[in-house]
C-alpha cells in the first residue's frame, strides 16, 4: 500500500508543488483501484474486449481467430491446425501459469512482491513514485467511469513505463505540451498513447484546481473545456499578452459576458485577439494610459495603426467591430466607474468597405464527379457518404450536419419529408425539404446505427472512442476523410488539376443551383435558413454576372451577318445589359433576342428574320440551319407553282439566314454541333 506521507521510491515526502492534491487523491480513489497492480476483467467495457475462445482462459482476444496473444502464438507454433481441434486440445494455462503448474515450488521474489497476474488486462504501477502512482490509479478510475473511449491495457502500460523513466513526481510537473514533446512517437500507437497521457494530466489538473468560472476567471489563459465550452477547435482564450491590468480586467469581464450570452468559442477568440491588438497599440504610446484617456483622438490614432499593421480588410473590420462593441458595453454597463470618455466612439465611416462576397460554388463538371454514385461508394465509412449527400442536397453547414439528431426526419400533413437540424450559427432549429431518396438513405442509416447502439441520440456517432454512442463525429475528422476521398476518386477540375473542396462550398453550390433554376430568392433564403436576404442576394448577383459574361463573350450578329458590338465597360455597357435582360424577359423569340429599345414599338412580326433589330449568337445555329432548309423548300415549291410573290417574301429570309449561318460558322470552326453528339 502507498504511504500518504512518504514516497516509497525515494523515501522522501511527496511533491509540495500542488498542495491539497495528495489528500484529494486519497479521498477520490476507490478501493478496487487502490492497488499496485490494477486488474481489469477481460470483458471490461473500457479496458477489456472479447474473451479468448479457449475455455477457462479468461484473457482478451487480440486477433481475428478470437484467441489471446499467448494462445495465438501457441496455435501458430503448432502449424495453425484446425481451430476447433486446437480449442478442444489446448490447455487454458499459458506462460507463468503453465510453469507454476509443473513447478509449484518457485522461489519468492526478493522484494516480497507477487508477480503481476498473467494476461493483458492489468496495469503494473509499482515502478512509479508514490504520488504519481496515486495519480495514475485515479486516472484509470476516471477512464473506466467515463465509458467513452476503449483503452487497451497495453496502451496504459506504455504510458506508465514512460512516466517511470521520466522520474517525474506528478503529472502536473510539466505542461501538456511538454509531456507530448518528451513522449516517444512510435508509428503504430502514438496517437492513443499521447491521448491517454493528455487525458491523464487534464484529470489530475481538474482534481487539483477544480473547474468552472471560479477557477478559470483569475487565470490569464482560460481553458474552455473547464468552462464546459467545446463547440469548436478553440481550446483556450489567452489574455497574457494584455499587459495593462485595468484593460485585462475589462477584457475578461467583457468576454465572460459574451460567452454567457451564447457566442461561439471562435467568436470569443476573435474578440480576444482584437483586444490584444488594441493592447499592443497602447504599449506603443508614451506614458501610462488609463480608461479615462480613451477618447475620439485616441480611437483615430488606433484606426491608423490598425490600417498599417493589419493588411486584410475583413480582419480590420473584425477588429474595429470588436472594439466598438467593447466600448459600447463599458459605457452601457457603467464599468470602470463611468471613466470612459463620451467621445470614445466609432462610426460607420470608420469601417473600411468590405470586398464583395462571391459564392464559391463548385463547377458542374466537378459536381458530376462528386455526385457519381460509384465515387460516393468509395467512402470507407458510411457516415461520411451520407454526410456528403446531405451537404450537397440540403446545404447544411458542416457543424450542423455532423451533429444531426437521430430523429431528424419529420413529415408534413401531405407526407412530404423534411430534415430537422440545429442551425448552429443562428442558434435555432430549422427545417429543409428533402426528396424521398434521401429520406430512404437516412432510414437505412438509422437501422445500421440501431444495430450497434439501440438508444443512440445522434445520427452520426463516432465509430471509435464512443462506447455508448453518444458522441457525434467531428467536423475536422470529416474534412480529413473528404480530402482522402477526393484523392482516391481522383476528382479533377476542367484543367486536369486535383480538386480541393471545402465542405461549405456545397452550401454555395446549392444556393447557386437554385438561383440558376429561377427559384425565388425568398425561397432560397428559407431553404438555406439565412438570417437576412443579403447573403442570398450574392447568389443572384453571381447568376446575373455569369449570364452577362457569356453574353459579352459571345459573337453577336444581326440579320445581315454583321457583327454587333457593345462597349466593354461604362454606362453604355450597363444600359445595354439592362436592355438585354428586359428583352429576354419580355420577348419570346425562339432563335435570338430583340435589340429594340424597350420604349419603342416593334413594327415587325415577332421573331421575323427581316427585322433590322434582330440579334442572335452561335448557340442558335441548329435552329437557323433547320429553318434555312424549311425556307428553301418553300421557295422551291413556290417556284414550281409560279408563285412569284411567295418566292419574293421568303427569299429575303433565306438570304438573311444564309448570312447569319456563314457568319456564325466561324465560332464553331464550321462544324455542326450534332456531328459530335456521340462524342459528348
Amino acid at each position: 500500500m502507498v504511504s500518504a506521507t512518504t514516497d516509497v521510491a525515494t523515501g522522501m515526502p511527496p511533491s509540495a508543488k500542488h498542495p491539497g492534491l495528495l489528500e484529494k487523491l486519497m479521498v477520490a480513489i476507490r478501493p478496487e483501484f487502490r492497488s499496485d497492480v490494477v486488474v481489469f476483467a477481460p470483458d471490461d467495457p473500457v479496458f477489456g474486449g472479447t474473451v479468448c475462445q479457449v475455455g477457462r482462459c479468461g484473457r482478451v482476444s487480440h486477433s481475428s481467430t478470437g484467441l489471446c496473444r499467448p494462445h495465438h502464438q501457441r496455435w501458430t507454433s503448432h502449424g495453425r491446425p484446425d481451430l476447433n481441434d486446437f480449442l478442444r486440445a489446448t490447455s487454458p494455462l499459458v506462460g507463468a501459469q503453465l510453469r507454476q503448474a509443473t513447478q509449484p515450488t518457485t522461489k519468492p521474489r526478493p522484494d516480497g512482491q507477487n508477480p503481476p497476474p498473467d494476461g493483458a488486462s492489468c496495469v503494473d504501477l509499482r515502478g512509479l513514485p508514490g504520488q504519481l502512482r496515486l495519480e495514475m490509479q485515479y486516472v484509470l478510475q476516471r477512464r473506466r467511469d467515463d465509458l467513452q473511449a476503449k483503452t487497451r491495457p497495453g496502451t496504459a502500460r506504455a504510458v506508465v513505463r514512460f512516466l517511470t523513466q521520466s522520474r517525474a513526481r506528478s503529472l502536473l510537473d510539466r505542461s501538456e505540451q511538454q509531456w507530448r514533446e518528451a513522449f516517444p512517437r512510435p508509428r503504430d500507437s502514438a496517437p492513443q498513447r499521447h491521448a491517454l497521457l493528455t487525458y491523464a494530466r487534464r484529470q489530475i489538473e481538474d482534481l487539483a484546481y477544480g473547474h468552472g468560472w471560479d477557477v478559470e476567471y483569475p487565470r490569464d489563459v482560460w481553458r474552455l473545456r473547464s468552462l464546459g465550452i467545446n463547440d469548436g477547435p478553440v481550446a483556450t482564450l489567452k489574455f497574457d499578452r494584455i499587459t495593462q491590468p485595468w484593460l485585462k480586467d475589462l477584457a475578461k469581464r467583457w468576454i465572460r459576458a459574451r460567452l454567457a450570452g451564447g457566442i461561439s468559442s471562435s467568436h470569443a477568440y476573435s474578440a480576444t485577439a482584437a483586444l490584444t491588438r488594441f493592447a499592443e497599440f497602447r504599449s506603443t504610446l508614451e506614458g501610462e494610459i488609463t480608461l479615462r484617456d480613451i477618447d475620439r483622438g485616441l480611437v483615430e490614432r488606433y484606426l491608423a495603426y490598425l490600417h498599417a499593421v493589419v493588411p486584410g480588410v475583413r480582419a480590420r473590420i473584425t477588429h474595429i467591430g470588436a472594439l466598438n462593441t467593447f466600448l459600447q458595453t463599458i459605457r452601457r454597463n457603467g464599468w470602470g466607474e463611468g471613466a470612459l470618455s463620451p467621445t470614445a466612439m466609432l462610426f460607420s465611416d470608420d469601417f473600411p468597405k468590405p470586398p464583395e462576397l462571391v459564392p464559391r460554388s463548385l463547377p458542374e463538371n466537378v459536381m458530376a464527379q462528386v455526385e457519381d454514385p460509384a465515387n460516393l461508394d468509395r467512402f470507407k465509412d458510411p457516415n461520411w457518404r451520407l454526410i456528403t449527400v446531405i451537404l450537397i442536397r440540403c446545404g447544411l453547414r458542416i457543424t450542423s450536419a455532423t451533429t444531426l439528431a437521430f430523429d431528424c426526419l419529420v413529415t408534413d400533413a401531405d407526407g412530404a419529408p423534411y430534415l430537422r437540424y440545429h442551425n448552429r450559427k443562428m442558434k435555432r432549429e430549422a427545417l429543409v425539404p428533402i426528396d424521398e431518396e434521401l429520406q430512404q438513405m437516412i432510414n437505412l442509416h438509422q437501422q445500421r446505427i440501431v444495430a450497434r447502439w439501440p438508444e443512440v441520440p445522434v445520427l452520426f456517432p463516432r465509430t471509435k472512442a464512443n462506447i455508448e454512442g453518444t458522441r457525434p463525429v467531428g467536423a475536422p475528422a470529416y474534412r480529413v476523410a473528404l480530402a482522402r476521398w477526393l484523392h482516391d476518386c481522383d476528382v479533377r477540375d476542367e484543367h486536369g488539376r486535383p480538386v480541393s473542396v471545402c465542405p461549405h462550398q456545397w452550401r454555395h453550390t446549392l444556393g447557386t443551383r437554385l438561383i440558376n433554376r429561377d427559384v425565388p430568392q425568398e425561397v432560397v433564403r428559407r431553404i438555406l435558413d439565412h438570417d437576412s436576404p443579403v447573403m442570398t442576394a450574392h447568389y443572384a448577383r453571381l447568376h446575373d454576372t455569369t449570364i452577362r459574361r457569356h453574353w459579352e463573350a459571345a459573337h453577336r450578329v444581326n440579320t445581315r451577318g454583321e457583327t454587333v458590338t457593345l462597349d466593354p465597360a461604362g454606362p453604355l455597357a450597363e444600359a445595354a445589359w439592362a436592355k438585354q435582360r428586359v428583352g429576354r424577359a419580355t420577348q419570346a423569340l425562339p432563335n435570338g433576342y430583340c435589340g429594340l429599345p424597350v420604349v419603342q414599338t416593334c413594327p415587325h412580326a415577332n421573331a421575323c428574320l427581316t427585322c433590322p433589330m434582330f440579334i442572335t449568337t452561335a448557340e442558335f445555329l441548329p435552329q437557323h440551319r433547320e429553318q434555312h432548309q424549311q425556307v428553301l423548300q418553300i421557295i422551291t415549291a413556290a417556284q414550281a407553282r409560279g408563285q412569284t410573290r411567295l418566292v419574293e417574301m421568303n427569299q429575303q429570309v433565306a438570304d438573311n439566314l444564309h448570312a447569319i449561318i456563314t457568319a456564325l460558322d466561324g465560332d464553331t470552326g464550321g462544324e455542326r454541333p450534332e456531328e459530335h453528339a456521340d462524342a459528348r
